[in-house]
C-alpha cells in the first residue's frame, strides 16, 4: 500500500523529535508522561493543561506507530488515550 504525501510529511515533520526521545535511556519518555499525568491529576487547576500535553503526546506517538502496530495494539493503545481523555474530562468537569 502506498505512503501519502501527508504521512510522508508528517513522519519527516516528527524525526527530529523522535531522534532526539530515541537517544535517551527507554525509563525518560515514560517517566516524563507519568510526572506529567500525575502533576495534571493532583495539582489544582489549571494543571489539566498537563493532561492534554500527555493526550497529544500518546496521540502522536500512536499515529505514528498506526502502520506499523496489529489490531490488537491499537486498541490497547486507543484505550489508552481514551482513558487519558476520561480522566482530562473528570478533572475539567468534576461531579458534585
Amino acid at each position: 500500500m502506498p505512503v501519502s504525501s501527508l504521512r510522508k510529511s508528517f513522519e519527516s515533520a516528527s524525526l527530529p523529535a523522535i531522534t532526539y526521545l530515541n537517544g535517551l535511556p527507554r525509563f525518560v519518555p515514560f517517566l516524563g508522561i507519568l510526572v506529567l499525568a500525575l502533576a495534571g491529576i493532583l495539582l489544582p487547576s489549571p494543571a489539566e493543561l498537563l493532561l492534554v500535553v500527555v493526550i497529544a503526546v500518546l496521540a502522536w506517538i500512536l499515529a505514528l506507530a498506526w502502520p506499523r502496530l496489529s489490531g490488537a495494539e491499537r486498541l490497547m493503545r486507543l484505550a489508552v488515550v481514551a482513558i487519558m481523555v476520561a480522566v482530562l474530562v473528570t478533572q475539567v468537569f468534576p461531579r458534585g
